[in-house]
């Protein structure tokens, strides 16, 4: 039983070391925030192929910005960063 509970325990260790600026997957219509942590760190344009600016609501107190990047991954963004607000400019310009 002890072996079973360390297996689990590391499981989730190597979870959680993966999640920095993660998003947690989508289905239909979610009353939670999506966002675990944010990334803060520049990513170049040439790398994001969508990006997603949840307000805040009912469902997370908090405005989340979600770029999926072109191998698929999707990634938290810090909306305060100076780079992020950038973009967020230039998506509500269009």
């Amino acid at each position: 039983m002890g072996k079973v509970v360390a297996a689990g325990m590391a499981l989730l260790l190597i979870s959680v070391i993966g999640t920095e600026g993660m998003a947690l997957a989508r289905s239909g219509i979610e009353l939670r925030c999506q966002c675990i942590e944010t990334h803060s760190k520049f990513i170049h344009p040439k790398f994001i192929q969508n990006v997603n600016l949840t307000p805040s609501g009912p469902h997370c107190k908090n405005v989340e910005v979600i770029a999926t990047l072109k191998d698929g991954r999707e990634v938290c963004l810090d909306p305060t960063a100076p780079w992020v607000k950038l973009i967020i400019k230039a998506i509500l310009d269009k």
